[in-house]
């Protein structure tokens, strides 16, 4: 009986690693080179992050995520743009939707309040999920930007 089970489960194991490999073998992830660029601004306890997301290729993608985070907390209604949650008390989730090569996906305005009055905001930004694409250039979707309190926009 148990020798049953363990052939069962070698033979939906091997199924599965068939689906999964394809004909032939493996398949190889895509590359692709996303991207994200922007700017932010604080003022008066007022944060806004301006983000476009975008591919340089070679290859599509069918949809990636950006993490953008910030160093201080967030008050009031902590609204956020469409296509975004937030994964913790300082960090949201946006899908960026379809990224054709060369092109842009979706591009998220956040218009957030700074719990108090700080002289500063770091904004952080990154990829936590690129579609199971290779990514050989994450310096162009990885940022940190040091926002200072003087209402003028700094951009990355």
């Amino acid at each position: 009986m148990v020798a049953m089970r363990v052939r069962r489960v070698v033979a939906v194991g091997a199924a599965v690693m068939a689906m999964v490999a394809g004909v032939g073998g493996f398949r190889i992830a895509p590359e692709a080179d996303v991207a994200y660029r922007g700017h932010a601004m604080l003022d008066g306890g007022r944060l806004g992050v301006w983000l476009e997301t975008g591919n340089r290729g070679p290859s599509g993608v069918r949809d990636a995520t950006v993490r953008v985070r910030f160093s201080v907390p967030l008050e009031g209604a902590r609204e956020l743009p469409p296509h975004c949650l937030w994964g913790g008390e300082r960090e949201a989730l946006c899908r960026t939707g379809v990224l054709r090569v060369g092109g842009s996906g979706r591009d998220f305005a956040f218009h957030l309040r700074a719990s108090g009055d700080p002289s500063e905001v770091v904004v952080r930004i990154s990829t936590a999920w690129n579609g199971g694409a290779t990514d050989r250039n994450p310096r162009n979707n990885e940022h940190e930007v040091l926002v200072p309190a003087s209402g003028d926009g700094y951009f990355f």
